[in-house]
């Protein structure tokens, strides 16, 4: 069925609303009622006499101002109109989110006036007496948070919509017949919307790429990545660029470099890992102290400023780890061979070398460039090994090649000391109030097509809290050897957790008999961390680590350091992947102009490329979200007929999520599908109360479901109930 433009109106009762929009958006302009009538396209003499009267009104209001006889201005420094964001809840309405307000304003569908989720608007604010929820209408869209969008085109005789599989995009888009682009029936596209004109329900847009069939791989992914404007491919000019550069080790640059060839180096990283951009060295000193090399992949010194490839390093700003692959932030060439301490290969490295004592305290250290061979590449699974047997022989099922291989005892002894090492450095951090977050990660295997075979979790073992802790103290050191400085630095900031969710999260795990102490920030701390010790293993640890993370403030990047809570650091930056991060880059820049000595820098200009950073991650982190979910359905949609068991980890009034504790996959029941009672929702309990049996389903119960629905391009299941786990 075809869709048609909204038809103007032929009624108008009160133009106030629409005056106070134009008033508003000419706020240093006087309007005579001949002129909003025109602009409100009224000439008949009933609307005309409708304008006069709403505003006498208005102005009697003392919402509008008659600056001279017959002109009106709109009240300047109104303590009613408010600037913020749009924030769309998934039903057509939204919230107004502005610093200057104690809490949101409820904006209704109707008073939208256009503005899409993330907007930039200008709100009149009214309801406001004590006891009612404050409401608003957007009187201006003062910026889009984005114009182009990914959806599935529905081709007419005449023209096209496009509608987006985003709940909060409460409107599809009109695409003239000439704006069709190479558009067919049904295709998934990449439109950008160009106008919204006053009288139509849908803003116009036009078609600027194909990206495929609905529920095709390749399509799925690449729609992903254009939804959060996340570019799939280098710019040919681009790559050309770094195919060209020189990426030889030369003498001449090894005489300006701490010469650290014949240290003892290796690398451990993800067995799947393409670049490997951190390496530890190891040497026992004469006095028993310890040298430990952390170094970093010097990508900053072929990442020259002002450069077409350091102009699409910065605007892309981070690496995007989808499921099936990496979207670099660095071309092959840089990213996989000259920048990747990859073994048996003399690499330039940007580094922190630290002595250490026997009870892991800092007692000397030193930042610079230096030139490292890496004589071992271990995977984590490989460390592992020798972690907990102490052997030097890796078997074959535990090695990257599938053969068994030895190592040198001295590999083994220097990973055993950093293992011992890495204790203490993460045991003090602990002590110091650092919260331990080791969430489970949902991995897939894939097959050759990229399908999903199976699924497994990452856990985190002591192998990789061995690379952590190091990582964390290059880290931490470094910044605070340029913070005490009192120089512009990038700074990797955590504030404090919200005090408002912790509230909501306690009212919730109190359920499963767990508490938080509120007493200060300290025990706050203590107690989260506890908290997440006390649930692993248990059938509601994801969904506790899940309501823990959400707790938290997120992380960004900052040149105003207000310290990392997570982590109980006073300082701190990102320093350790340079490969895969711009701030980091950035961070090598600014540390060697430091060290020769340079004067601080503009703050104010460090401060929009941090903003720029933190935007960027958020995107990339959406797409890498995005594309676990596109896997989970595409590989529960094989398994229709199976029995899952799963947790109950969120309730609402239209139905339960549960998720299925064997391949952590989540979706919804919805609250019609549950036959064996007539339920409603208990905001106070957090459950669906049967009316008939007063049973409860709630936070953590176990049920079987089976698949109903796997919708690919909403990467949404949908499960049927089946019974309680009694």
């Amino acid at each position: 069925m075809s869709k048609k433009l909204r038809k103007p109106e032929n009624k108008e009762k009160d133009f106030s609303n629409k005056i106070i929009k134009i008033l508003s958006q000419n706020s240093n302009k006087a309007f005579n009622y001949k002129q909003i009538a025109t602009l409100l396209e009224k000439d008949d003499t009933k609307s005309r006499n409708e304008i006069i009267r709403d505003l006498k009104i208005l102005a009697s209001q003392k919402k509008i101002i008659e600056s001279e006889p017959g002109k009106y201005l709109i009240k300047a420094l109104s303590q009613d109109y408010y600037e913020g964001i749009i924030d769309m809840t998934g039903r057509k309405t939204a919230y107004f989110v502005c610093p200057e307000l104690e809490e949101d304003v409820f904006i209704p569908t109707n008073n939208l006036n256009r503005a899409l989720d993330k907007d930039t608007v200008k709100v009149y604010v009214y309801n406001r007496r004590k006891g009612r929820r404050p409401e608003g209408e957007v009187i201006e869209v003062l910026e889009r948070a984005k114009t182009d969008f990914v959806g599935v085109i529905d081709i007419q005789k005449n023209f096209a919509f496009v509608s987006t599989a985003n709940p909060k995009m409460y409107t599809d888009i009109f695409i003239p017949k000439d704006k069709l682009g190479e558009a067919e029936q049904g295709d998934v596209v990449l439109v950008h919307i160009e106008d919204w004109p006053k009288r139509a329900d849908s803003p116009f847009g036009s078609v600027i790429k194909v990206l495929g069939k609905p529920g095709e791989h390749d399509t799925e992914i690449h729609a992903i990545l254009a939804e959060y404007g996340l570019p799939a491919e280098f710019p040919v000019e681009v790559e050309v660029f770094a195919q060209k550069i020189d990426t030889s080790i030369t003498e001449e640059e090894i005489k300006n470099r701490r010469d650290m060839r014949d240290t003892l180096t290796f690398t451990i990283d993800p067995k799947d890992a393409k670049d490997f951009d951190d390496a530890l060295s190891f040497k026992r000193l004469e006095n028993g102290n310890y040298e430990i090399g952390v170094h970093i992949a010097d990508v900053s010194y072929y990442l020259q400023e002002g450069t077409i490839l350091d102009d699409e390093a910065y605007q892309r700003a981070t690496s995007v780890y989808l499921v099936d692959r990496v979207v670099p932030m660095l071309p092959e060439v840089l990213s996989n061979f000259a920048c990747s301490l990859r073994p048996q290969e003399e690499k330039y490295t940007f580094s922190a070398i630290f002595e250490i004592s026997e009870k892991a305290e800092v007692i000397n250290q030193w930042f610079g460039r230096t030139v490292i061979f890496s004589d071992q590449r271990f995977a984590y699974e490989e460390a592992q090994y020798i972690i907990e047997t102490k052997d030097n022989t890796i078997p074959a099922e535990t090695s990257i090649t599938g053969n068994a291989y030895q190592v040198s005892d001295e590999i083994v002894s220097a990973t055993l000391k950093m293992q011992d090492l890495a204790k203490i450095l993460r045991r003090n951090r602990m002590n110091e109030g650092a919260i331990s977050f080791d969430k489970v990660e949902v991995k897939f295997n894939l097959d050759d097509e990229g399908e999903p075979e199976g699924v497994y979790f990452k856990i985190s073992k002591d192998a990789n809290h061995l690379i952590e802790e190091f990582m964390l103290l290059a880290n931490r050191k470094v910044a605070e050897y340029i913070g005490k400085q009192k120089k512009t630095f990038i700074y990797r900031i955590h504030d404090e957790p919200n005090e408002d969710k912790l509230i909501a999260m306690q009212t919730v795990i109190a359920k499963f008999g767990y508490k938080i102490d509120f007493k200060n920030k300290g025990d706050i701390s203590k107690s989260l961390n506890t908290l997440l010790s006390d649930v692993v293993g248990k059938k509601e640890q994801n969904l506790i680590d899940t309501l823990a993370i959400r707790t938290m403030s997120k992380a960004k990047y900052s040149t105003d350091n207000i310290g990392h809570y997570g982590l109980a650091f006073d300082y701190y930056s990102h320093f350790t992947s340079p490969i895969r991060r711009y701030p980091d880059v950035m961070v090598h820049r600014l540390l060697q102009y430091y060290l020769d000595g340079g004067k601080s820098v503009d703050e104010e200009k460090y401060e929009a490329k941090c903003l720029h950073s933190s935007t960027m991650e958020g995107l990339a982190t959406n797409a890498e979200r995005d594309s676990i979910k596109y896997m989970q359905v595409k590989y529960m949609q094989n398994h229709n007929d199976q029995e899952f068991l799963g947790v109950i980890s969120g309730v609402t009034e239209w139905g339960i999520f549960v998720e299925i504790i064997e391949n952590k996959c989540e979706g919804m029941v919805r609250i019609r599908e549950i036959k064996d009672d007539y339920y409603t929702f208990d905001e106070k309990q957090y459950a669906l109360v049967g009316a008939t049996t007063k049973s409860l389903l709630q936070l953590g119960d176990e049920i079987y479901v089976k698949v109903k629905n796997a919708d690919l391009v909403k990467k949404q299941l949908d499960f049927n109930f089946i019974r309680r786990n009694e």
